[in-house]
């Protein structure tokens, strides 16, 4: 693939009136992986129509980028933002939260969270302010055909489960996603995850899981990473690992012996990526943290049920206690959507302020309400040598009361950046936009070339960083100077226009059984 540079730009067009409709002049042009240069970035429609040192003609509208950083619009492989993009209100749907740290493109569905209806989901989506794409949930399928009980479909079940990846695969879904770590999902076997694995490879898709454990809570970290490369060689697809991290005391330091996993599986010629959200705390649920997944069998009520449960009672604190441990302890985990009383603080000041045990005041809590914690568990020497791989790309697994929603990208880019040197802007901007369009087969995205779709940024080098953090998690950041989505201004002078000109991405499923 040609990428346009200082010496192999497109050829400047003839002048004429009103050429385009966006140029952006005199930036430093990175247009993906290539080497940048100062020049210009013309738009002319919903597409890129010059990159080079020197556009000619006039445009409609002008973008001064001299000092800034042009880039093509950045793409989140793994969020937690349906709610958003399938809103009712018109603001939600812009999804600012990704607008302003600059991006354009988001896949949903992930975790095994993703609707069985795909075409609903995808139809949904029309006036948004981000373009986005949606895996079929392996969770979803599962719940729909066979609950949340704790055990392995019959032959009937599993033909109507297979139907409805099928199904999802030819509506347009980019794969089958799972998150083999939360229950009910927790519940199924490899073979049964392979069966299905098998239909969405079969459609061209990808598996994409959150592993069944990134620490050592059943088969640990490096079992889990076994156990997806399996499943990839023997439903035949490409396998996706989300957010790649070691969580958790007991697997801190473990990150050169899942590399060297990835990249053996690599060197046999397997398709094995990953991404990765650059903060050392996780987001998850009170219950997925703490609670065994035998006390979730059969849904939120059955759990209730066995807090009250005086022969059960001693076993699951026992195991709740120990998942703390495993977490890092009370201190370390901290409440970041609950009831006013509970949120914004540690389980560790909950337990002080009631005069009971961390697992006590967690179950209270439980009781109540699901609530959401930010889980500090991450070596930062973890991160980075994950981050430096070619083959894992950023992300955000954006979800509400985390500091990932607002500040991912603009996290990266100033603390593992500019900051501490872990990597460079070029491979920062790399692992944001054209590798990650090239292993999810975006046409047309993730790059600054003529004839693709214009999903442009420019950002501020010195003031581009978060605001957001864990105490604060819903803070606009600064240095997004313009945005562009399918050649629409998003972003303009800093500030939202409130166009919507963001689109589903269905992908084109390979196989000759869809209708």
């Amino acid at each position: 693939m040609a990428l346009a540079s200082a010496s192999g730009a497109d050829a400047p067009p003839a002048a004429g009136p009103a050429d385009y409709d966006v140029l952006i002049r005199g930036g430093t042009v990175y247009t993906g992986d290539a080497p940048p240069f100062v020049g210009d970035v013309a738009v002319k429609g919903d597409r890129i129509a010059y990159v080079g040192p020197r556009a000619a003609g006039s445009a409609a509208r002008s973008i001064d980028a001299s000092g800034m950083i042009v880039a093509p619009g950045f793409i989140d492989p793994h969020t937690h933002a349906d709610s958003a993009l399938r809103s009712d209100n018109p603001v939600a749907r812009l999804v600012l939260p990704f607008l302003t740290q600059g991006v354009t493109t988001a896949f949903i569905g992930v975790d095994g969270y993703g609707s069985a209806d795909v075409a609903q989901t995808l139809d949904r989506g029309r006036d948004t302010g981000i373009n986005y794409a949606t895996y079929v949930g392996f969770g979803a399928v599962r719940t729909a055909v066979i609950g949340n009980a704790q055990r392995a479909p019959d032959a009937p079940e599993l033909t109507r489960m297979q139907g409805l990846v099928a199904t999802a695969m030819c509506q347009g879904a980019l794969g089958l996603s799972t998150g083999l770590f939360y229950a009910p999902q927790s519940f199924a076997r490899q073979d049964e995850v392979i069966s299905l694995a098998r239909i969405a490879g079969a459609a061209g898709g990808i598996y994409d899981s959150h592993l069944r454990d990134e620490s050592s809570y059943s088969i640990g970290l490096l079992g889990a990473v076994d156990e997806a490369i399996a499943i990839g060689q023997e439903a035949r697809i490409p396998v996706h690992i989300a957010h790649i991290k070691a969580l958790g005391v007991d697997v801190q330091g473990k990150a050169p012996q899942v590399i060297a996993r990835i990249e053996a599986a690599r060197a046999k010629g397997q398709v094995v990526t990953a991404d990765q959200y650059p903060w050392a705390a996780s987001g998850t649920g009170l219950s997925a943290a703490l609670i065994p997944r035998w006390a979730q069998d059969g849904g939120r009520a059955a759990m209730l049920s066995r807090f009250a449960d005086a022969q059960m009672s001693a076993r699951l604190r026992s195991e709740a206690l120990e998942n703390l441990r495993r977490r890092g302890g009370a201190e370390a985990i901290l409440i970041t959507v609950g009831p006013d009383w509970a949120q914004g603080k540690t389980l560790a000041q909950l337990a002080r302020e009631r005069s009971v045990d961390p697992v006590s005041a967690a179950i209270e809590l439980l009781k109540v309400a699901e609530v959401s914690i930010a889980s500090f568990n991450q070596d930062e020497g973890d991160i980075a040598a994950f981050m430096q791989r070619d083959w894992v790309v950023t992300s955000s697994d954006a979800s509400q009361g985390h500091p990932r929603y607002y500040a991912s990208f603009s996290r990266k880019y100033a603390t593992y950046v500019r900051e501490r040197g872990v990597i460079d802007l070029r491979t920062f901007i790399a692992s944001s936009t054209i590798r990650t369009a090239r292993m999810f087969d975006l046409a047309g995205r993730g790059e600054l070339r003529s004839g693709n779709f214009a999903d442009v940024v420019v950002f501020d080098p010195v003031r581009f960083a978060p605001r957001a953090d864990y105490t604060h998690p819903a803070r606009f950041g600064t240095g997004m100077i313009a945005v562009i989505v399918n050649g629409q201004i998003a972003i303009e002078h800093g500030r939202p226009t409130g166009e919507a000109a963001g689109r589903p991405l269905e992908r084109q499923p390979r196989t000759a059984a869809c209708p």
